[in-house]
């Protein structure tokens, strides 16, 4: 595994990768391998710091970096259901319990998508509360409702 850490407009974030796909993004406090930068250049990780400067520039809405999240059988199921999320768009943690047939696993689908390793790659900011509130997020809330305001605007995202 090789690390990266990148500075963005929600702060520092951590991009782990292997040589064929990126497997994690990281918010500061959840750095896995430490905070320094593997010696090795990427490709990878040179493509997803790539993808993320244009996504926080408004200028990418879907990304192709190959990814690898590790995780269970459900969870990689809960997660290519949040894939197919598309930008400026918000759904319910019901709406992907039903979409992956599985209508009375919302809290399981909660917890899969809480487990997420690559927020913002696997959109998990985009599920909202069934209400439309805005509930958990890896990053923190704040981080959440940046990311939803910046997709909802189209414009260049920048901390206030």
């Amino acid at each position: 595994m090789i690390s990266k850490v990148i500075d963005s407009p929600i702060g520092y974030l951590q991009l782990v990768a292997n040589d064929h796909a990126l497997s994690e993004l990281n918010w500061p406090e959840q750095h896995t391998h430490g905070l320094a930068q593997s010696s090795k250049r990427s490709k990878i990780l040179d493509q997803a710091e790539e993808e993320l400067r244009l996504y926080f520039d408004g200028q990418l809405h879907v990304f192709d970096v190959p990814l690898t999240p590790t995780g269970t059988a459900f969870q990689q199921q809960v997660w290519a259901r949040l894939a197919t999320i598309e930008w400026g768009k918000t759904c319910s943690y019901k709406t992907i319990a039903f979409g992956i047939n599985k209508p009375t696993a919302m809290r399981a689908v909660g917890t899969a998508i809480g487990k997420n390793p690559l927020p913002i790659f696997i959109p998990c900011h985009r599920v909202v509360g069934s209400d439309g509130s805005l509930t958990g997020f890896s990053g923190g809330i704040n981080v959440k409702r940046l990311l939803l305001a910046h997709e909802s605007n189209q414009r260049n995202l920048a901390l206030a």
